[in-house]
């Protein structure tokens, strides 16, 4: 069977684990939250409404791409489509391309900031890989002006956050609803997981705090991932209403790290 993504490649890994998910999750939540086209997520209501599930079907969906076969990835990635050209015809406008690209970026970002955070460094290939991941996706939707290596697209990321990031209204609408839909101690939870995975510039536009406490955690976290009580301790934190949702997230992974 032919799979959208290798079996054997870093972005399977990446996209099988639920806490690196979850991390993917967080730094997409902060950057969603700050995009000049963010009125576009608001526009259906469905993002204030439950902004924890609008962002969650986003990271799903993508992992749904990266362990599917290649129809089923691609009749998904199409799905996409038709979802954001029927939103456009409600309103009559068109989202900008550009905003296609920044959802395209952030997936790219944050797998490989996320995987880096909790596990190790990727090599140069390996984010070359994550990034030919996203860009098949990104061909398929037909989003123009995409980059064609990793290379050209640090850059144009780079472009992207300096040019398409503000604190607006949306922006502290969104983080009152994180709030109360997580709960005071969750709601610490994702902003320290935000504030070690997010680039600087969203970091200076939202209000995450200046001191990482929960970064001393992660290297104990990489010795005591596997144990019960650690398992027990994450599982407790976790939502109820998506606890067995990013549980299933977990997938064995397959792939051999190039530091192995």
């Amino acid at each position: 069977m032919e799979y959208f993504v290798a079996t054997n490649s870093v972005v399977r890994t990446i996209w099988g684990k639920s806490d690196t998910v979850l991390f993917i999750f967080a730094g997409s939540a902060a950057e969603f939250a700050l995009n000049k086209a963010v009125d576009w997520l608001y526009f259906t209501g469905k993002l204030p409404a439950d902004p924890l599930g609008r962002l969650f079907s986003t990271v799903e969906y993508a992992r749904r791409i990266v362990f599917a076969p290649r129809d089923a990835a691609e009749r998904a990635i199409d799905t996409i489509a038709a979802i954001h050209a029927g939103v456009e015809a409600k309103r009559g406008a068109a989202i900008p391309d550009w905003a296609y690209r920044d959802v395209l970026f952030m997936l790219i970002d944050y797998s490989i900031r996320a995987y880096e955070l909790l596990e190790r460094p990727l090599t140069l290939p390996e984010k070359q890989e994550v990034f030919d991941v996203f860009g098949r996706v990104g061909q398929r939707m037909g989003i123009p002006g995409l980059p064609a290596t990793y290379q050209a697209w640090v850059p144009m990321r780079a472009q992207h956050l300096a040019e398409h990031l503000e604190h607006s209204r949306f922006s502290t609408d969104l983080y009152r609803q994180y709030r109360r839909h997580l709960g005071a101690l969750r709601y610490q939870l994702l902003r320290q997981a935000q504030l070690m995975v997010t680039p600087p510039q969203v970091r200076r536009l939202l209000p995450l705090g200046k001191l990482p406490w929960l970064r001393p955690v992660v290297p104990l976290y990489r010795h005591t991932q596997h144990l019960k009580l650690s398992q027990w301790a994450k599982t407790g934190l976790l939502p109820a209403e998506y606890r067995a949702q990013i549980l299933a997230l977990n997938h064995e992974p397959s792939y051999q790290s190039q530091s192995t």
